[in-house]
């Protein structure tokens, strides 16, 4: 139900499986009546014991600073591949791609409820397109980039957050007032996405500012070629 688990989260639940498998047969064992059967029971307690203390000393030799450091890292790069990297491209998507569909057809119409209404269907069709496109892109048994459903959630929901983000001031009746408070949505937006490659992709923050700055101003400003043709 909640992937990827950890490996503290696994260790923890391995605990408490062999703890709870050792009261199960303690309890049996209480109830037994048969000779034969209690031994039985309590040669397996004692297994169960010898599991507990084996898996606290392993865990004192092998997990030194360094190993857990190694483990934290590990487990990071595996958040950035299966989580960060779906859910970016899904927001880098939702927020540029539906920009010129929005404010060509803002400007071309000039109204702001069907604005409104096409930032919806656009927003929503890539979301879903998207989310589709990366569920089916592979199955994650090779590239380790996780559970495709996940990835395909995850990349749809950010997809559509994206696009409606800076179609929702378009429920504002003043026109000017709407597109205003839409392009300060949409700066928010690239600065979030430039920040998240800052963070987690490497990527100098100039440098993602720059990228995804550049890319949204040319679809911006198709779509307002567009919509004023």
């Amino acid at each position: 139900m909640a992937r990827p688990l950890g490996l503290d989260k696994v260790r923890r639940q391995v605990e408490a499986r062999i703890y709870e498998t050792r009261r199960f047969y303690e309890r049996a064992q209480e109830r037994a009546n048969d000779a034969g059967t209690r031994q039985f029971l309590g040669d397996l307690v004692a297994a169960e014991v010898r599991q507990e203390s084996v898996a606290r000393q392993l865990g004192d030799k092998h997990l030194t600073a360094d190993a857990r450091a190694a483990e934290a890292e590990v487990q990071r790069r595996m958040f950035v591949l299966q989580i960060v990297q779906p859910g970016l491209a899904g927001l880098m998507d939702g927020s540029v791609s539906t920009l010129a569909p929005l404010f060509a057809a803002a400007f071309a119409i000039m109204s702001t409820w069907q604005t409104f209404l096409i930032g919806m269907a656009a927003s929503v069709e890539a979301g879903i397109s998207m989310g589709f496109a990366e569920a089916l892109s592979d199955d994650g048994s090779l590239t380790g980039r996780g559970h495709p459903l996940l990835r395909g959630t995850v990349t749809g929901v950010m997809t559509g957050v994206g696009g409606i983000g800076h179609t929702l001031p378009f429920l504002i009746d003043d026109f000017r007032i709407a597109t205003t408070l839409s392009l300060v949505i949409v700066l928010i937006e690239l600065w979030v996405i430039a920040w998240i490659r800052s963070r987690y992709m490497d990527t100098k923050f100039l440098r993602a500012a720059f990228d995804i700055v550049v890319g949204g101003l040319i679809v911006f400003g198709a779509g307002i070629l567009i919509g004023n043709a």
